[in-house]
């Protein structure tokens, strides 16, 4: 019976009526399975990776070679999770400009991109587990859902931006950080996307491969 309240809740909750192969730049967060921190820790306001944290970097990169139309932006690696911009873009596009919505460029979407990129980090960490005595997880690596934000302007990339550099310094505060010691302040490209109706958008589960 739990099984299938599960699966009832897996609904799709994109954006209605938005098309993801657009041209733009998406803000993406993707965290682990139960905020398990597997990727290395944060010392003196730093994130230090461990070999794992480092293979999640690798297949960050490995996204512009993968995807002709994506190019790789900021990004982050937290203990529990991954913050990082995405752009979808036609050759020529301008990263600073939103989603263009009048047509769509033939390319992989970015549900598509995001499930590749889980599912080759994934599959590395398997292999790290088997042969080099990284910690298990449980059940997937990384949470069904992830979530994003479409980068609609130059501002708001500068503010995604400086929130991603800035995101080591606020471990302490950081929601997704289990030992957190308070809540994290509200940030300002927050707060302007949620007074638009903008926010973070919680995304449809993509096919995570399970830790057999």
């Amino acid at each position: 019976m739990k099984h299938k309240v599960e699966k009832h809740h897996r609904r799709s909750i994109r954006l209605k009526g938005y098309d993801y192969a657009n041209s733009g730049a998406y803000f993406v967060t993707i965290v682990t399975q139960g905020r398990a921190c597997l990727f290395g820790e944060i010392v003196n306001a730093e994130t230090r990776l461990n070999d794992a944290g480092s293979a999640i970097e690798r297949w960050w990169f490995e996204l512009n070679n993968k995807f002709s139309t994506v190019e790789t932006d900021d990004f982050v690696i937290m203990p529990n999770h991954f913050h990082g911009i995405v752009v979808i873009a036609d050759v020529g596009a301008d990263l600073c400009v939103g989603p263009d919505s009048e047509g769509a460029h033939i390319g992989a979407p970015l549900p598509a991109i995001v499930q590749w990129f889980k599912t080759m980090t994934t599959n590395e960490y398997l292999r790290g587990v088997k042969t080099s005595g990284w910690a298990p997880f449980q059940g997937h690596l990384w949470q069904r859902n992830y979530y994003e934000h479409v980068i609609r302007d130059e501002e708001s990339l500068n503010r995604i931006r400086e929130y991603i550099l800035n995101n080591p310094a606020q471990w302490a505060l950081d929601p997704e950080n289990p030992a957190a010691t308070a809540a994290e302040p509200p940030d300002i490209w927050r707060l302007q996307a949620r007074h638009e109706n903008k926010g973070d958008q919680p995304v449809a589960p993509t096919k995570d491969v399970r830790n057999t």
